[in-house]
């Protein structure tokens, strides 16, 4: 392991075993305070969200935009401070910690039996939710985790999400999706961050205006398995409570090859995050690129294809 691998893996293990342990209002001053230091040093994260806000927010000022990007540090904060902690919370607090809107929509789909694919974009605290759905609801989900660098620091991520309820699948490796789908045939449930391709191969979307790349795996398994697709968007507001929404379900096209219903499919669910993300922009922890425009050229041509294939 490198030196800086050494170093990430330290600093989330102490993360981890000392935030977890500081009374909750010291937490939340110990997530502003490194805010609001790393949204003055404007390092590249910062720079990035701030270009991410401007499509967001067309016509945004330097000033607006500067607002935002430190509001958006401090929510980036609390989601790591709350997750931190979540391991140390109390089934109490954390059935208390999240008000989700229009919940009927997934127990509607659970009841039915035929499977739900809960798909979120990058905003608030998803992990919470999911700590909210196996602790609340008292369903079980099974989820994907992209294979971090150091394997250890990997590792945690799993460790600390199985500790949660949730059964975690690698990114790579090419089987999470066969494991996806049994889960989806047997009734289960399935939940995916899903406003940003990880694999390259994923399905051009408008997304404010210009052309993103969303993964094509929550429209796919939709349509392999007959299970529900939900967009779920989610938000912080004045309160130590999350806030959430479950949308109306994607449906698959009656007509037309699996690529296009898939394309019309992602497409519905860029909307639905899109909508979410303009309501609560600062609550969007989208600190890398994902319009192909910012991307590097080579990455972007044939987008479409690849992911059709």
């Amino acid at each position: 392991m490198s030196a800086r691998d050494r170093l990430a893996d330290g600093l989330y293990g102490a993360g981890w075993a000392t935030v977890k342990k500081l009374p909750e209002p010291a937490a939340v001053r110990l997530g502003r305070t490194v805010a609001d230091v790393a949204w003055k040093q404007r390092g590249a994260g910062v720079r990035r969200l701030e270009g991410n806000y401007a499509r967001v927010v067309p016509g945004a000022s330097p000033e607006r935009l500067a607002a935002l990007s430190r509001a958006g540090m401090r929510s980036y904060l609390r989601y790591w401070m709350e997750s931190f902690r979540l391991p140390a919370w109390s089934t109490e607090r954390i059935k208390g910690g999240f008000a989700p809107r229009d919940l009927h929509h997934l127990t509607d789909g659970m009841d039915a039996g035929k499977g739900v694919i809960l798909a979120l974009p990058h905003l608030a605290n998803w992990d919470l939710a999911g700590a909210w759905v196996t602790t609340k609801l008292g369903i079980p989900f099974t989820t994907v985790a992209e294979r971090l660098k150091p394997e250890t620091l990997y590792d945690r991520f799993v460790a600390y999400r199985e500790g949660l309820g949730m059964e975690v699948l690698p990114h790579s490796g090419g089987t999470a999706f066969g494991t996806l789908a049994r889960r989806l045939r047997d009734g289960g449930l399935v939940c995916l961050v899903a406003d940003r391709d990880l694999s390259a191969s994923g399905v051009e979307v408008d997304f404010f205006g210009e052309t993103a790349r969303m993964p094509a795996g929550p429209a796919l398994l939709a349509q392999q398995t007959g299970a529900l697709l939900l967009p779920v968007t989610l938000w912080y507001d004045d309160s130590p409570v999350m806030q959430g929404r479950v949308h109306p379900p994607v449906e698959v096209p009656e007509s037309g090859t699996r690529a296009e219903k898939t394309s019309v499919m992602t497409q519905a669910l860029a909307d639905a995050f899109a909508t979410g993300i303009a309501d609560h922009p600062e609550d969007w922890h989208m600190l890398q690129r994902l319009w192909l425009k910012d991307l590097d050229p080579a990455k972007a041509p044939g987008a479409r294809e690849r992911g059709a294939r």
